[in-house]
C-alpha cells in the first residue's frame, strides 16, 4: 500500500498538471534498481511531480514497479497510462535564510513616456534601477533619500 493516499479530485488536478512533463527517469531492462530508485527519490525531492517510463512491454511488471516505488518512495501514485508513470509527493518545506544588512538589489523598470500630442507612440525605456535609486513621477532616477524620523521620538531615546 502506498503511503499517501489521494482524492479522486486531487488526482485529477495531478494528472493535468502532469500532462505537459516529460519523463524525467527511465526504467530499463533490469526494472527497478536501487540506482533507479535513488533518482527517482531526488526527483521528486527536487519536482514534486514527476513522470517514469519503463520500456517493458509487461503491464502486470509495469503496474508492480508503481506500487514498489509508491511504497518505498512514500509518494501517491497518480497515473499508469501506457508505458508512462507519475508519481507525486508534496515539496519537504525548506527553510528560509535571512541574511543580515540585506538591501534590495538592482531591478529593470519600465519607462514609458507618452507623445504630448497624442498621435505617436508612447516611447517605452527599460532602466535598471539600483537599492538605493528611485523612479520620480516625472520619469527620472534620483538617490533615494534616508526618511527623516520624528522629532519627539529622537528626544525620547536621548
Amino acid at each position: 500500500m502506498p503511503a499517501l493516499f489521494l482524492t479522486p479530485a486531487e488526482r485529477k488536478a495531478h494528472r493535468a498538471a502532469a500532462h505537459h512533463l516529460h519523463p524525467v527517469v527511465a526504467i530499463g531492462a533490469d526494472g527497478l534498481t536501487p540506482a533507479v530508485t535513488k533518482e527517482a527519490d531526488a526527483a521528486l525531492r527536487s519536482h514534486g511531480l514527476i513522470k517514469l517510463r519503463v520500456f517493458s512491454d509487461d503491464r502486470a511488471a509495469r503496474e508492480l514497479i508503481l506500487e514498489r516505488l509508491a511504497d518505498a518512495l512514500d509518494a501517491a501514485p497518480v497515473q499508469h497510462i501506457g508505458k508512462l508513470l507519475v508519481l507525486w509527493r508534496p515539496l519537504p518545506e525548506t527553510p528560509r535564510v535571512e541574511r543580515e544588512n540585506r538591501r534590495a538589489g538592482p531591478k529593470v523598470v519600465k519607462l514609458i513616456k507618452f507623445s504630448k500630442s497624442g498621435n505617436h507612440r508612447p516611447q517605452v525605456k527599460k532602466v535598471t534601477v539600483m537599492g538605493n535609486q528611485r523612479v520620480t513621477a516625472g520619469g527620472s532616477i534620483k538617490r533615494a533619500k534616508k526618511r527623516a524620523g520624528s522629532v519627539k521620538k529622537a528626544a525620547q531615546a536621548n
